[in-house]
């Protein structure tokens, strides 16, 4: 089973990339922020929650998403393997997923991190946000704090999967299929 992490920053090209991933190699793909935003959508009490934390740029807490998780693993179990976008974002989360996956006979195969500047990064959210309606996209106050965020909590997760040797990174600047090629490369090469 082909289980990637898919890591960057907010506006790193993630959703783009992973929708390329998913149709290449038959994948499901499991975004917490589309998970988050369809409860967002819906009007549930966990949706309400984590709208007012999301508009901040704070990170929902770790035992919601990680059940949210577990419950699609279960609903995908003939799957070829899963595309993990924007989880985990915390060391945390990383061991609370090794255990989960190994507890269904899996693991992870690879973090394939795109590398992308702040400034890069500022500049396709505030774009984005133009035409997403997404509050947290349009703000360049909340994207620098989402940014700092990520720097912060998620980004010491690479050194996790480093010491697995289970981390690549890819420059993330580009055109999307030359930023695809060489995912793909490090995929193939697995």
């Amino acid at each position: 089973m082909l289980n990637l992490v898919l890591f960057g920053p907010p506006g790193a090209g993630k959703g783009t990339q992973s929708q390329k991933l998913i149709d290449k190699y038959n994948l499901v793909h499991l975004s917490t922020g589309d998970i988050l935003r369809a409860e967002i959508s819906q009007g549930t009490q966990l949706g309400t929650e984590a709208k007012q934390l999301m508009d901040q740029g704070i990170l929902v807490p770790d035992e919601v998403v990680i059940g949210m998780i577990s419950n699609k693993l279960d609903s995908n179990k003939d799957a070829a393997g899963f595309i993990f976008d924007g989880f985990p974002r915390t060391v945390a989360q990383a061991e609370a997923l090794d255990g989960l996956l190994k507890s269904k006979n899996s693991e992870i195969s690879c973090m394939i991190a795109l590398e992308v500047s702040n400034s890069e990064l500022l500049n396709r959210l505030l774009l984005r946000g133009k035409d997403s309606g997404r509050p947290d996209d349009a703000n360049a106050e909340i994207i620098a704090r989402r940014i700092e965020e990520y720097n912060n909590k998620t980004a010491p997760v690479a050194n996790y999967y480093k010491a697995q040797d289970k981390f690549c990174s890819i420059n993330g600047i580009g055109s999307i299929d030359d930023i695809f090629t060489s995912i793909s490369t490090v995929i193939n090469d697995l």
